[in-house]
């Protein structure tokens, strides 16, 4: 096995509180943060309990409890405020009237979404689900700029799809270990007091305070990444293929759900090939809208680049295989048309049963319109497993040439820059306006509404934009209240020279 990095092993750990051992065994500055309750055994050593936890292997002290699969999530990312303009006066020897020299504030972090190998699982936002970056730090003196905050990167498994929250809308889909994804930006430090100077304002003695970063609620969703999708009903031996094929150890039973989560494991293809297959739970009649383990795991199909479609030959559960086989791919086709369109292969498990042998060429005959190879296995015995694998790499090369139908349709939607909004100023109530607009509510934001010098240069400048002129047009009066962005002010007839 490859030495992987030690952090994934954090999203892997045993639910069962099995895992690495207490202190002493790991390097200073390398333990790894394991979620409340869930530290390991004591007998294992370092190595080997970060292979079991990366592998998703049971420990020493395993209570019988896997690794948590969490695919889907949900977070509050904020990006860090910007930091204060500072208020400074430069003060030399034999520089008279020296003027004003305070810095810019330093731009907030940005909350950023990167993809690193080893992750499988949404497990770490179980346990926090907030996101921030870090503020910017104000401005000094000597015209110095504000130190700029770090940036709070979150790691997520390949294969992450984030969604807004609020509208649904797709706004990336990381794939590639170190792919990279803004969700919320810094907002903008505020200027310092040097900003302020004119012939007739030559010591100001305000500055801006720093804009506050984005915020904002997205969802993301994790669709494996795995070249061949195992489907078929429950208790038609997904698991057990996967398990004869790979190393993987799924749970194995002879009832239906057994399989609660999807696995994945490699499979050793001909001339050196390899190709990752994952088994998929859950899918039963009316699994579209959400019976069974319903859509929960359909998602999951959609990154695969074709599908092993599995028949119980014999008939264990007194179901027809063939109306099984059509079932299946329409609740596919009613999820999403394009689970359609992926190549398929027909694989008809169980043949070390006599009722299986009986029964193949029957099978066989009345699925030979769809036109799709059709191989009689037997997951348990490894029979026709061989001619199954060579069928599968012989399909994966041909469908690794074209991209699938849902490599097309994953478009993130560009995010483009919000654009400026007009002023716009209106009566809400009696003795009540509003004022809307990208510049004003910025001006208002920045304001120190505590310095009274502040508090003068924002009187003048909403002057300047016409705010004043279109609330005496509204009819407003001495100490009606306009609401600008999140902040009430007090209309005051008398203006204020600049």
């Amino acid at each position: 096995m490859h030495d992987k990095k030690l952090p994934a092993a954090r999203l892997l750990v045993c639910s069962s509180g099995c895992g690495p051992s207490p202190k002493g065994l790991w390097p200073v500055g390398d333990q790894p943060e394991f979620p409340p309750g869930k530290l390991p055994g004591p007998h294992e050593d370092r190595d080997a309990t970060v292979r079991r936890l990366l592998t998703g292997q049971r420990g020493p002290n395993c209570r019988g409890k896997r690794a948590m699969f969490i695919d889907e999530a949900e977070i509050r990312v904020r990006g860090g405020t910007g930091g204060r303009g500072m208020v400074s006066f430069r003060r030399e020897r034999y520089v008279p009237r020296g003027g004003p020299d305070g810095g810019d504030g330093g731009d907030g972090g940005d909350v950023i979404l990167e993809v690193k190998a080893g992750l499988s699982t949404l497990l770490d936002f179980k346990y926090k689900s907030n996101f921030n970056a870090e503020n910017g730090t104000p401005g000094s003196s000597n015209n110095k700029t504000g130190h700029r905050g770090a940036d709070c990167v979150i790691p997520l498994p390949e294969g992450t799809v984030v969604r807004d929250a609020g509208s649904g809308r797709i706004i990336g889909d990381l794939v590639e270990a170190g792919e990279r994804l803004r969700v919320a930006g810094g907002g903008k430090g505020g200027h310092g007091n040097k900003h302020f100077a004119t012939p007739t304002r030559q010591a100001p003695r305000f500055a801006e305070k720093g804009l506050p970063g984005e915020e904002r609620t997205i969802r993301l969703e994790l669709k494996l990444l795995a070249d061949v999708g195992v489907i078929g009903f429950p208790n038609v031996g997904k698991s057990s293929l996967i398990a004869h094929l790979s190393a993987a150890r799924p749970k194995i039973a002879d009832y239906p759900f057994t399989t609660l989560v999807p696995n994945l494991g490699v499979v050793a293809g001909p001339d050196d090939t390899s190709f990752v297959m994952a088994d998929m739970p859950g899918l039963v009649v009316g699994a579209h809208h959400g019976v069974g383990l319903g859509h929960q795991f359909l998602r999951h199909v959609e990154r695969a680049r074709m599908l092993v479609h599995m028949l119980d030959a014999a008939s264990v559960d007194g179901r027809d295989p063939v109306e099984d086989y059509h079932a299946i791919n329409r609740e596919l086709e009613l999820h999403d048309e394009r689970l359609r369109q992926l190549p398929q292969i027909i694989a008809l498990n169980k043949m070390d049963l006599t009722e299986a042998r009986e029964a193949a060429t029957a099978i066989q005959r009345a699925l030979a319109g769809e036109d799709r190879e059709l191989f009689c296995i037997s997951a348990v015995t490894g029979e026709g497993l061989r001619e199954l694998v060579y069928g599968i790499s012989d399909a994966l090369e041909a469908a690794r040439a074209a991209p699938t139908p849902f490599e097309a349709a994953i478009e993130p939607a560009a995010e483009a820059e919000p654009a400026e909004r007009p002023l716009k100023v209106e009566r809400i109530g009696e003795g009540r306006f509003v004022a809307s607009g990208s510049e004003v509510e910025r001006l208002v934001a920045t304001t120190d509404l505590d310095n009274e010098d502040a508090v003068l240069y924002l009187h003048s400048r909403l002057d300047q934009l016409g705010v004043l002129e279109k609330l005496e047009r509204l009819g407003a009066e001495d100490g009606d209240t306009v609401l600008i962005g999140e902040t009430e002010l007090d209309y005051v007839l008398t203006r204020k020279p600049e």
